[in-house]
């Protein structure tokens, strides 16, 4: 459910208003990037994730079927730890199961299990033994892959590629200095060993594949959002 106000117990001095967002922000609940639906306090340029925001105490995945992850405000534990969907660190928000000792950022958690816009239709597994676009690799992540099995893309790429992307960016607040950094996503997938596709429209369809799952792992799968990453995506060939 979306409300247009919140209080937050992570930001009790102030409320949080839901806002629809073009740029990449830090959402300061999972530490994680955003971009897209987000609750946002003005007066101290706070940001959460709508998934971070509004939490489930409790969830349940399918692809652990034996767990049940409770959220926690900070990662259990002294011992550093990890996103079983991303493999990046966490550092914030996680879901964390306590008999298994899973974790997932509350974004990765809530990741579609299929993203489909029409064109394209990808899938979401826990493994896939087929080569990624971006690295070259096999297995390495949770992977999105399409229906016609060409085009597989692990989240934890998705997210080294945007983190080594917008870097520059994140934490700076003028849009005007973030047009001048649209994020540089020429030559990152890795198409036919390295090379990129003869096909006009095989190329072109895993650029589509690409900005699906990354308005998803940025935690809003939406069409609208989809369609700023493509023009991102346009602007940098």
């Amino acid at each position: 459910m979306k409300y247009t106000e919140i209080s937050h117990f992570s930001h009790p001095q102030h409320k949080l208003k839901f806002e629809n967002s073009e740029f990449p922000f830090k959402c300061d609940g999972c530490k994680e990037v955003g971009i897209g639906s987000r609750y946002k306090c003005t007066m101290c340029d706070f940001d959460l994730h709508m998934h971070c925001a509004i939490p489930a105490p409790k969830i349940f995945h399918s692809f652990y079927t034996k767990c049940s992850f409770q959220f926690f405000s900070r990662p259990p534990g002294d011992k550093p730890r990890f996103c079983n969907a991303c493999e990046r660190d966490v550092t914030g928000f996680v879901y964390h199961c306590k008999d298994c000792g899973f974790d997932l950022h509350p974004c990765c958690a809530k990741l579609p299990m299929v993203l489909n816009d029409g064109e394209i239709k990808l899938y979401l597994y826990r493994k896939v033994s087929a080569s990624c676009l971006k690295c070259g690799r096999k297995g390495r992540s949770w992977t999105y892959r399409s229906s016609c099995k060409k085009y597989n893309l692990h989240v934890a790429c998705v997210k080294d590629m945007l983190m080594e992307n917008w870097q520059g960016y994140i934490g700076e607040k003028s849009a005007r200095k973030f047009h001048t950094r649209i994020p540089s996503l020429k030559n990152t997938l890795l198409i036919h060993n390295g090379r990129k596709s003869k096909s006009k429209i095989g190329w072109e369809m895993a650029g589509l594949a690409l900005q699906f799952v990354i308005s998803a792992v940025l935690g809003d799968p939406t069409t609208l959002i989809a369609g700023v990453i493509g023009s991102m995506i346009s602007k940098a060939w």
